[in-house]
């Protein structure tokens, strides 16, 4: 189970609530940074981002690089010198599935570069396939994406759009581990294990709720002139010493 992050204070919170380890959003990231998501971040600013998360949480760092920004080699090269342990790497770009051949070629050169930036240290590649998002969302050109990104070095397969337990069982007996992004309607963590899911992420999910409570709170003031929707906010006390580090220390 991989909460998304999207900056350090709500990798804070969301490391404090227990999870083991954290993925970035590249929707939550961009937004904070005023960037549409899919409007090339680019792999500097990302990497800045992640080396501060890593920084300030004591547990393993997962990067949606998106696409790669041009260049996937050097963007992964760049994040896991940052700290993390592992990237998702798509394989659309402009709303457009790219051919599984191409992805597999650039999975490979995510694959090499990981290793070189990590010394040998296994990095996990999280290739994700969008054939149900913006694709034909059959099954068996997802089984035939699985293999060739297996044979180029991925370690599990990420299918955002699937959540339907017959469809991932179906997958989970591919080449593959099956990780998959959750959300309202989606099965239960019970239900998705049970299919086979090994990974399961809330994509930018988290910000997007984050978002909507402070639309909602300044819609109340600006309304009605209350401010109940600011109730059961992260203790001011609690988040300040969470960020806090040894007097002289910089991040």
């Amino acid at each position: 189970m991989l909460p998304n992050a999207w900056d350090v204070a709500s990798a804070v919170v969301i490391a404090a609530a227990g999870a083991k380890a954290i993925a970035t959003t590249s929707a939550g990231v961009a937004w904070s940074l005023g960037v549409p998501d899919g409007a090339e971040l680019g792999a500097k600013r990302l990497a800045a981002v992640v080396a501060r998360i890593v920084a300030t949480v004591g547990v393993p760092v997962s990067a949606d690089i998106e696409a790669g920004y041009g260049n996937v080699a050097a963007t992964v090269e760049a994040v896991v010198q940052a700290g993390a342990v592992g990237v998702n790497i798509e394989d659309s770009h402009g709303g457009l599935l790219l051919d599984p051949a191409e992805q597999a070629i650039r999975l490979a050169a995510a694959r090499a570069a990981a290793t070189d930036a990590a010394d040998g240290a296994r990095v996990w590649i999280n290739a994700r396939t969008d054939v149900f998002l913006v694709g034909s969302g059959n099954l068996g050109e997802a089984l035939e994406r699985s293999a060739a990104y297996a044979a180029a070095g991925a370690d599990s397969l990420f299918v955002p759009g699937m959540t339907d337990p017959a469809g991932i069982a179906e997958l989970a007996a591919g080449p593959l581990p099956i990780a998959v992004m959750a959300g309202p309607g989606a099965p239960p963590i019970a239900g998705l294990s049970a299919a086979g899911v090994v990974r399961i992420s809330l994509g930018s999910a988290i910000a997007q709720a984050a978002y909507g409570l402070a639309a909602r709170i300044a819609t109340e003031l600006l309304t009605t002139g209350t401010y109940e929707s600011t109730a059961r906010g992260v203790d001011y006390a609690t988040m300040n010493h969470a960020l806090a580090w040894p007097a002289g220390v910089r991040r």
